[in-house]
Formats: structure tokens, sequence, C-alpha cells
């Protein structure tokens, strides 16, 4: 408990991020081998330092103020790393352990990612895995995420890139929405056609469509009277009840085409596709189960 942390005692972090954890100082006092009276002072020295209340105190319990979530999550992040990397050094931590935070698209998350993650808690059952499905970037520090999966990576030299897989886009629509609308032929018809349209979170705007046409790349704006965000899963239900045309990843509908629910079309245009990385901040010491994750992420998905 005397090991020095800056001007603080890491110590009094310890015993903070014990009481807040058990919302109680007797209880964190137990853990500790210490009085409660003596759990007190250390967070008060702890308070009057940082000049920030950090606990709402009751009779009962106590509970964390909005500051003292703030520092709490930073605190317990950065004694995990502490924790992982005298395990790792002292070969003390022989498998991957402790928690994952991930984020990953919806789309990917829904088709490959979630069904990997069960082979992955197979193979090590001592990680717990937290998983938000957003389309949207993180702030890895301030949220706490240990990687994430992106089909556009974010702009930020502090992030390492690594190519997961590239994604090959398709054109769709239900049988019934041909036989109605016609089956398009070439680049020009898709201006007849009602072109579901998905936002991008990142831009507020609509999602172009590519093509390889004559060895060149192509971009084609589409238009159309439906449009979602945020959830690329949106516009495919639109598109599986016969709402129009849809650009989308092969392996979301892939089961559709094959069950003849869905027909590709264009498909002299295809051959495109996006490259899906998994981001993770670049630092000299990489948690066993983040790296253990990463690895079977790339060799199963």
């Amino acid at each position: 408990m005397a090991r020095e942390f800056g001007d603080v005692m890491l110590g009094s972090i310890e015993l903070f991020c014990m009481a807040a954890e058990a919302q109680s100082f007797t209880a964190a006092a137990q853990l500790a081998g210490l009085t409660p009276a003596a759990v007190s002072r250390s967070v008060a020295r702890l308070e009057e330092r940082l000049q920030v209340r950090l606990f709402v105190r009751s009779t009962r319990k106590i509970r964390l103020t909005d500051g003292g979530r703030t520092y709490f999550d930073q605190c317990r992040q950065a004694l995990n790393r502490l924790s992982e990397a005298e395990r790792e050094l002292t070969g003390t931590q022989a498998e991957p352990a402790g928690k994952l935070r991930i984020s990953v698209p919806t789309t990917l998350g829904h088709c490959r990612v979630l069904p990997a993650l069960v082979g992955f808690r197979a193979r090590y059952p001592k990680v717990q895995v937290e998983v938000q499905l957003s389309n949207r970037n993180v702030d890895f520090t301030a949220d706490g995420f240990d990687l994430a999966v992106r089909a556009r990576a974010q702009a930020d030299s502090g992030l390492v890139a690594r190519k997961l897989m590239d994604a090959e886009l398709v054109v769709v629509a239900t049988p019934g929405y041909l036989q109605s609308a016609g089956v398009p032929r070439s680049l020009g018809d898709l201006a007849a056609h009602e072109c579901i349209q998905f936002v991008l979170p990142s831009t507020g705007q609509t999602v172009p469509w590519v093509f390889r046409q004559n060895g060149q790349d192509t971009e084609v704006g589409t238009s159309g009277s439906l449009t979602c965000s945020d959830d690329l899963l949106g516009v495919v239900t639109l598109a599986r009840h016969g709402a129009g045309l849809l650009q989308t990843y092969r392996f979301i509908v892939e089961d559709d085409l094959r069950q003849g629910t869905l027909v590709e079309v264009l498909q002299g245009l295809g051959g495109r596709s996006r490259p899906f990385s998994i981001l993770y901040p670049a630092t000299r010491h990489m948690p066993l189960r983040v790296r253990a994750f990463i690895d079977h992420l790339i060799a199963n998905v």
C-alpha cells in the first residue's frame, strides 16, 4: 500500500476503487484488512487533493458522483493494466483473463463477430467479453474500449489498423419488386428505381453505391424515398420486404440469395468490396486477452 503514484499514494486509489465497487467503506475495509475509518480517511485525502467530491455518502451506503464515476473508470483501467503487466512479466498469467471491451458494427457483429465469440469464450473461459454494437467512431480512452472493428478506419494517429477482411458488395432486391419495377441492366437504369439509402453516422451523408465498369471503379449517386441511419440492418430489412434495390455486403444477404428470397442484379458491374479493419490503441504493452481475441477474429471471421 506504500507505492508512490505521482504525488498520490497508489494505495489510496486502490482503496477508492474497492469502495466504489463494493458501495461501502466497511466492505472495502474488510477486503483490505483495514478499519472503515481508515478507508474513509484515505478517500477523504484523495478528494482533498483532487478538489472533487467522489462519493455521495449516506448512513447505509455510498455511491459515486458523476466526477467520481469518471475518475473510477480511469483508475480501474490503469490498475488493470498494471496488474496485467505484472502478471505477464512474472509469468503468472498462463492464459488470457479479465474483461475485454469491444465495439463492432451492427452488420458484421450479428453476422460474423458474435458467432465467433462463442468459440472464443469456449477456448478462453476466463475472459469476460462486453460488446457494443455500433457504427459510430469510438473514443478508446474515454469509452474504455480495448478494440473496435470498422469498415472505415477513423483518422487517429494513436490507433493501429489491422485488416480483418474484404467484404464484397452486391445489389439485391426481392423477386416481387423486380417483377413490378423491372430488372436493371445498366447503371443508368438505377435512376428509374427505388434505391434504399443508408446514411453514414460519421458524415450524415448517404453512402454512394460503387461498381466496377470497364476495369474502372465508379461511384453512383442513387436516390430513393426510404432512408435509414445508424443501423445498416434497417435497410436490409426494407429490401427483404420488397421496398426497392439495395447495395449491401454479400455476407449479410448470402442466406437470402441462397434461398431465393433476394435476387442479385447488375452482377457484371460487381467486384467491388470494402475492407473491415481491427482498430486498437498503439501501445508497447497489449494485454494477452486482446492479442488472443484479434488472432481468433482473424482466423474465424
